[in-house]
């Protein structure tokens, strides 16, 4: 007789006891998702100035009309709690103090991609759309494309758009902030 193939999820719950116990170490650059922990990339400095070059333009444009958090978890149910690069959530007057944002609280989620192209793709995309996530995106800096998931399903998302650096996109709840992807991407004459 074969052995069990059986994989035992980790709730949220599992996951934060083994924070609090100090299984998990406060630094420790790891996300819970679809009850599994994953290891997280280490943000390189054209990361770390990619989201920072996002930050900016969503401040400028959008204002106090949204809260921005960057890697800060988002609960999409009891089996994940992923940390994405930047999340757009509704303003909260006590700033999620008391919760995570959760889906219906979540505008839009971006991951910017160097290294970990294929994870946000195949993995957190499918994850994203099967929670209720509106919209994701992914920033390709490498290809300097924009993968725009919409349509979320029970089956992942229904929709991917995939847009080359001179094409423009908006945030699905707010159609007048267009944005030209280049605007997201480290300036040619950097590379």
């Amino acid at each position: 007789m074969e052995p069990s193939t059986a994989v035992r999820r980790l709730s949220v719950q599992d996951y934060h006891r083994m924070a609090e116990s100090g299984i998990l170490k406060p630094d420790e650059r790891v996300e819970l998702l679809e009850g599994q922990i994953i290891q997280m990339a280490a943000k390189g400095t054209a990361h770390s100035a990619t989201v920072s070059r996002i930050e900016h333009l969503l401040r400028n444009r959008l204002g106090d009309r949204v809260l921005l958090r960057f890697q800060d978890p988002i609960r999409l149910n009891d089996y994940s709690e992923p940390e994405p690069d930047v999340a757009v959530v509704h303003p909260d007057s006590n700033f999620y103090e008391d919760h995570h944002p959760t889906p219906s609280e979540v505008f839009l989620l971006i991951e910017v991609s160097d290294t970990t192209l294929k994870f946000d793709r195949e993995t957190k995309a499918p994850a994203y759309g099967r929670s209720g996530i509106a919209e994701y995106w992914v920033l390709d800096v490498v290809a300097r494309k924009l993968h725009v998931y919409r349509s979320p399903s029970k089956n992942g998302y229904q929709s991917e758009t995939i847009l080359s650096e001179e094409l423009t996109v908006a945030p699905l709840a707010f159609p007048e902030c267009v944005i030209t992807v280049r605007e997201l991407l480290r300036s040619p004459k950097d590379i």
